[in-house]
């Protein structure tokens, strides 16, 4: 595994566990907050972790300027989080799963999709 691989799939743990912490938090603090709302603030507070990690760690050779790099990447995290979110609500809603459960599950699909954009895109080299 090269280097952008690993810190990548490390930078994606941390932001994982810490949108789904805060998800938790939130429903276990607040059982009276939908849970779609739960999880965009994690997505908010896993989004600096994110952009942390990736900027400095997975594709720390990057040339393309930190504002240039946090716009692309809100655009790439933005479109992560659509896709995750839609398929929250239809793990949730439709088929009835648990709130953490469907969230991991959304995580792990939205991940394909931001690697790339981030790899081509947002950090592009």
């Amino acid at each position: 595994m090269n280097s952008t691989a690993f810190w990548f799939l490390l930078t994606g743990a941390v932001a994982a566990l810490t949108h789904m912490g805060v998800f938790a938090l939130v429903q276990h603090l607040r059982p009276d907050v939908w849970p779609e709302a739960a999880n965009g603030l994690g997505f908010v507070i896993a989004f600096a972790v994110s952009f942390g990690g990736h900027r400095w760690l997975s594709f720390k050779g990057t040339s393309t300027p930190i504002q240039q790099s946090l716009l692309r990447f809100g655009v790439t995290a933005l479109a992560g989080f659509a896709c995750n979110e839609v398929v929250f609500m239809v793990l949730t809603r439709h088929y009835g799963w648990f709130g953490l459960l469907a969230l991991f599950a959304a995580l792990v699909v939205a991940s394909a999709q931001t690697f790339v954009l981030s790899r081509f895109w947002a950090f592009q080299r």
